[in-house]
């Protein structure tokens, strides 16, 4: 496996921190090792370092390499599995499974402001949020979770919009009502994966790049194996997501690859962006297959979608959005495009994120669905807990069932992208 440079994004050309960590060679003892420098993995860096942990982290190329410097930036309360997640602990943990639930969409929300604010990080973190009726069917759906947000506590943070105040906020022909949300939040993703990352090294961290993980030696002092290194360790963490193919004797059939993409449009003359985003809100509509864009800190647009559940790349990014981008902002017509770019995350068929054991003390954390920015961090504290001997939320969501395919992940890709399609169809008719 061959360690690579980030790629030719907008995030990587505007990023903060060039720090260069170095790559592991000879022989080292920690408490634990994390494989896997993204959202995941650096989060639980700092957990642990915080903790009084003696923490190595191993990348494979750069921090913030994959999904967690290529993503749309949005961190928000929407969980894509709470249903399949609320019927199976409802029948272990009775009404609390509600608590769970409400957990996943809005504590991560609180890790990321609480750190963005301890260390100082910059990265645009900004509140405000349209979550928006395509159509006038997706209405119900959504009042529904406004509900939901109210019961949870949010009642001052969100608020119904009809197609009007929609139009109030946003400068587009499209939609129909939807939710805005105050509470959540956009943020720009990569700054915030390597703000993290200078973090956990500042506590004590050892952080390697352009290392990877040929093997995983298994046993009471499990070890990570790279080319030129070894880590030893009373416990091994795996926070490589649709990325690493590590323990696939156990995690099998269980993530697979959707290729989401992305650009950012050239700069927008200040007058322009606030016209047609006056409150600078993050925004999502109600599609299975979804179009998400926000404005970035220099006045671009940043516009997502046109996912591929098939596995395989997007030949030509900006020319597969620029349709979906001028029929949301028809004045941006012609835009210049200076940067796309495809990701990719990893998705889990009934949308449960998956943590569990591979052995005793080899630990996973993977399979947001496209929900890893807050997600991947309360999955972080969650594994933290547990290594620091707090099971009670490990236990729960280790619990849980997902449905694996028991197919290699070509075909298992192809079956993913059939099921997609079929909603998609679903959805349109």
């Amino acid at each position: 496996m061959k360690a690579s440079e980030r790629i030719d994004n907008y995030y990587n050309a505007s990023r903060n921190d060039h720090t260069q960590y170095p790559v592991l060679e000879g022989d080292k003892r920690v408490d634990v090792v994390i494989v896997g420098g993204g959202s995941t993995g650096v989060s639980t860096a700092v957990e642990l370092s915080e903790r009084g942990f003696n923490v190595a982290l191993v990348e494979a190329n750069r921090i913030g390499w994959g999904a967690s410097g290529r993503n749309g930036g949005q961190i928000t309360g929407s969980l894509s599995g709470d249903a399949a997640i609320l019927k199976q602990l409802k029948k272990s943990i009775g009404s609390d499974a509600i608590d769970v639930v409400r957990m996943l969409r809005w504590h991560g929300h609180d890790i990321i402001k609480q750190r963005v604010e301890r260390y100082g990080i910059q990265c645009d973190l900004q509140h405000g949020h349209l979550h928006t009726a395509y159509t006038t069917d997706d209405i119900p759906e959504l009042q529904a979770a406004l509900d939901d947000a109210k019961e949870a506590g949010l009642g001052d943070d969100v608020q119904w919009l009809d197609k009007n105040q929609v139009h109030e906020k946003l400068a587009t022909p499209l939609y129909f009502g939807g939710v805005y949300n105050r509470r959540n939040m956009h943020v720009h993703s990569l700054n915030l994966c390597l703000g993290e990352a200078a973090a956990a090294h500042s506590l004590g961290a050892l952080i390697f790049e352009q290392s990877p993980v040929l093997s995983i030696e298994y046993g009471d002092t499990p070890s990570v194996v790279t080319q030129n290194g070894r880590i030893t360790a009373n416990s091994i963490v795996l926070a490589g997501n649709a990325y690493h193919r590590l323990a696939q004797h156990k995690l099998k059939g269980l993530v697979f690859p959707a290729i989401l993409g992305n650009l950012t449009t050239a700069p927008l003359d200040a007058e322009l962006a606030r016209s047609i985003n006056p409150e600078n809100l993050a925004v999502y509509d109600s599609r299975m297959v979804l179009d998400y864009y926000r404005m970035t800190a220099d006045h671009r647009l940043m516009f997502g979608g046109g996912t591929n559940y098939s596995g395989r790349d997007i030949d030509d990014v900006a020319t597969t959005l620029r349709p979906a981008l001028e029929q949301t902002f028809p004045q941006l017509k012609g835009i210049g495009i200076d940067y796309a770019w495809t990701g990719t995350a990893g998705i889990i068929i009934n949308r449960i994120p998956a943590l569990g054991r591979i052995e005793d003390n080899v630990y996973y954390a993977q399979g947001y669905s496209g929900h890893g920015i807050a997600s991947s961090h309360i999955m972080a504290e969650v594994m933290a807990d547990a290594l620091s001997g707090t099971l009670h939320h490990f236990d729960l969501f280790s619990s849980l069932k997902h449905i694996r395919l028991p197919v290699g992940p070509r075909l298992g890709s192809a079956l993913v992208a059939l099921g997609m399609t079929y909603y998609r169809l679903k959805q349109a008719l």
